[in-house]
């Protein structure tokens, strides 16, 4: 689990870099960091970049991470990355991610159908 846990934190530092706004990148300063790791294996960290990038995470290592991430996209629209992870996967959210087409109403339909005719009711 712990491999996910960084595999995980990795990722996601990789996403901001590769979305985040581009002009002021090369001359970006970190304004805030902060860093903390328990004995126990609780850790918290942040940051804040020039450029208008923000993110944080917190944990208990190797068992569940939370956190979140910001910056402003090339077009000028603020994106906000909410996300946690544990023994049930990684669950990103956020306005800007893509989501799955609605389900259509024959397959809604034939869904109550086999739920209404199942033998095991």
């Amino acid at each position: 689990m712990m491999k996910v846990v960084l595999s995980i934190t990795v990722l996601t530092f990789a996403t901001l870099v590769a979305c985040a706004p581009s002009a002021d990148d090369a001359r970006a300063n970190i304004l805030t960091q902060e860093n903390v790791l328990e004995p126990d294996g609780k850790y918290a960290w942040k940051f804040s970049t020039s450029n208008g990038i923000q993110a944080e995470e917190s944990g208990q290592g190797g068992q569940s991470v939370q956190g979140s991430a910001s910056w402003v996209g090339d077009d000028g629209v603020p994106i906000v990355l909410t996300y946690t992870a544990d023994e049930n996967g990684y669950h990103p959210q956020g306005v800007h991610l893509p989501t799955p087409p609605p389900i259509p109403d024959y397959i809604l339909r034939a869904l109550r159908y086999i739920e209404a005719h199942s033998q095991n009711n």
